[in-house]
């Protein structure tokens, strides 16, 4: 059962549509999704995060794990301190052949 709490039926259905593409797509990064629960407007400002550094790395600018991970906990402030959580997005979407310069710069020398 859901933890979250939805102010709304639409936003609720929605919710639950979401998780069920999340099942269908049958991913690493959707079961990662699924498990924690993200709404498919946290993963695509997940996504723009992830094109955000990959601009930043692309252009030569300095990236820290500490300001992803920041980055992260404003999208999603249940996973404040979550840093296992910021890693394994990374990873998930590099093990799929997507932005897998950002987890080798952020996480690669792990």
């Amino acid at each position: 059962m859901s933890t979250r709490e939805f102010n709304t039926l639409e936003k609720r259905l929605d919710f639950l549509d979401f998780r069920q593409d999340l099942l269908f797509r049958n991913n690493g990064i959707s079961r990662l999704l699924f498990e924690h629960e993200i709404t498919r407007e946290e993963e695509l400002l997940l996504m723009d995060l992830m094109d955000s550094y990959r601009t930043k790395i692309s252009n030569g600018e300095k990236v820290t794990k500490s300001s992803f991970e920041n980055d992260v906990y404003s999208i999603i402030p249940s996973k404040n301190r979550d840093y296992h959580f910021c890693e394994f997005i990374t990873q998930n979407f590099m093990q799929e052949g997507r932005w897998q310069e950002v987890f080798n710069t952020l996480y690669g020398q792990l």
